[in-house]
């Protein structure tokens, strides 16, 4: 009697073995499981930002505005008989940053 337990007992070790760190096994399991949350939150923010791309997209096909807003941001362009102010951020010295304007002594 008392082989036939130490056979048992070892096939459930060897069961449980299989079951922990074999193929398919819980390790395996739970790895998977992690890298699928991980690609659920980055497909998310990348759906997101295809909305976002898509309403941009919708917009100019749409309307001048946001074409003409494109223009003024990125480019810089100015409608004739506007004029155009640039405001710089002071810095902790109390100078503005990038400034190309020769100091005073």
């Amino acid at each position: 009697m008392r082989l036939f337990t130490l056979i048992l007992m070892v096939v459930l070790a060897l069961v449980q073995r299989q079951l922990w760190f074999g193929k398919n096994g819980l390790v395996e399991y739970r790895q998977v499981s992690e890298n699928l949350l991980r690609q659920q939150a980055d497909n998310q923010k990348l759906q997101e930002r295809n909305m976002l791309l898509k309403e941009e997209i919708e917009d100019l096909k749409s309307g001048l505005e946001a074409i003409e807003e494109l223009a003024r941001n990125d480019l810089g362009f100015i409608k004739p008989g506007e004029t155009f102010y640039r405001v710089l951020p002071r810095d902790s010295a109390g100078q503005n940053k990038n400034s190309s304007l020769p100091k005073s002594d």
